[in-house]
């Protein structure tokens, strides 16, 4: 029995060894969650508005005026005399498709209306004959037939006047056939060959004006809102070494660039004489504004969208990005004058400083993120 007894407790010995040895088996314990991935904001660097009184841009170079030509009917061409490189005038014959069909479509549809004209010729003079005579001798004639004459004469008016449209339009149609050039201008490229059949709206030729130049650039969206203030700019192209050409602001782009969240800036600017500028060279405006005072003085501006506040507090904080770690810090604002540009800052914020500029309620001290789409150098990884 003492035996059966010391048995026992010897295999429960064993058993509890066991489970302290699978217990320790290192790996066992389970892994800890991954971290989760950084998040995602829309963020901006902080400049002095100072910066911007001479800044330049990269951009590149395209005609003023530039078109692709195309026929709105089809048919075989059988001129063509514009050749790339030709200049060209102001309503000059480009290429010209074949008007046969066209022509004989437009004479049997004038045939037509001339039968039309003359059936309701006929029908008026029945109507004035019958009218008088009811007028005259009401008992030679009834109202029944006065109102079939009346009804006659209107439907041959309605006739003429459809068939008139028509005409109107095989006329439309012919003249469709030749194509001119819209604007003094330069053929660049040609689509087709002369007695080629082509289809309607397929391209045939592009005209461009060179001597008005334009010049697009990015503005980043926390520049864009001194435009206003633009005293001057200057483009300066990479193959034309020591040329600066004046320019002007033609057009601000209301709506930023998804991808890089820049707005686009269209300058104009005459050719040089003796200059050739073409469409395509690369380059780089030279902007100079005349800041107001108020933005000179205090130097930096941000949106408003960037500044948050603690619950029952009126101090003012936003997020700056170390972008060393690429980590969240709260920093405290001095705020001033809301301006067409966000909100001026006096003190707590410095140039080249990055910040969030949306979405802060819902970021964290410490926490780590992305920049989307910062413009100017590349976002964080």
């Amino acid at each position: 029995m003492l035996n059966k007894l010391n048995n026992s407790w010897m295999t429960v010995a064993r058993a509890a060894s066991f489970v302290i040895v699978i217990a320790s088996v290192p790996g066992c314990a389970p892994e800890p969650e991954p971290a989760p991935p950084p998040r995602v904001v829309k963020a901006m660097q902080v400049v002095e508005a100072s910066t911007f009184a001479a800044r330049s841009f990269p951009g590149r170079a395209k005609a003023g005026q530039e078109v692709n030509l195309s026929f709105r009917v089809g048919g075989p061409l059988i001129e063509l005399p514009a050749s790339v490189g030709k200049r060209v005038e102001q309503g000059e014959l480009v290429a010209r498709i074949d008007p046969t069909d066209y022509q004989s479509v437009l004479s049997s549809l004038e045939g037509q209306l001339q039968s039309a004209q003359a059936a309701a010729n006929r029908a008026q003079a029945d109507f004035e004959r019958i009218e008088n005579t009811f007028r005259e001798d009401p008992g030679a004639t009834t109202e029944m037939a006065l109102d079939r004459a009346r009804q006659l004469r209107d439907s041959t008016v309605a006739t003429v006047r459809s068939a008139r449209a028509t005409v109107q339009g095989a006329r439309d149609q012919l003249s469709y056939t030749s194509l001119s050039a819209p604007f003094d201008g330069e053929v660049v490229e040609t689509y087709v060959e002369n007695f080629e059949t082509v289809i309607p709206k397929q391209p045939v030729l592009r005209i461009v004006d060179p001597t008005r130049i334009e010049f697009t650039i990015s503005v980043p969206e926390n520049l864009i809102g001194y435009a206003p203030y633009v005293t001057g700019a200057q483009v300066r192209f990479d193959a034309l070494q020591g040329v600066n050409v004046p320019a002007d602001i033609k057009e601000i782009s209301t709506e930023a660039s998804q991808a890089t969240r820049t707005y686009p800036v269209t300058l104009a600017m005459q050719r040089p004489e003796g200059v050739n500028i073409l469409p395509g060279m690369a380059g780089e405006a030279l902007i100079e504004a005349t800041l107001p005072e108020e933005s000179v003085r205090l130097g930096i501006q941000i949106p408003t969208t960037a500044l948050f506040a603690e619950a029952d507090t009126e101090r003012s904080f936003v997020w700056v990005i170390d972008r060393a770690t690429n980590t969240l810090e709260r920093r405290e604002v001095q705020t001033g004058d809301l301006s067409e540009f966000g909100i001026l800052i006096r003190s707590g914020l410095q140039a080249g400083e990055w910040i969030v500029v949306a979405g802060a309620t819902l970021l964290s001290e410490g926490e780590e993120v992305r920049i989307l789409d910062a413009p100017g150098e590349s976002a964080p990884q």
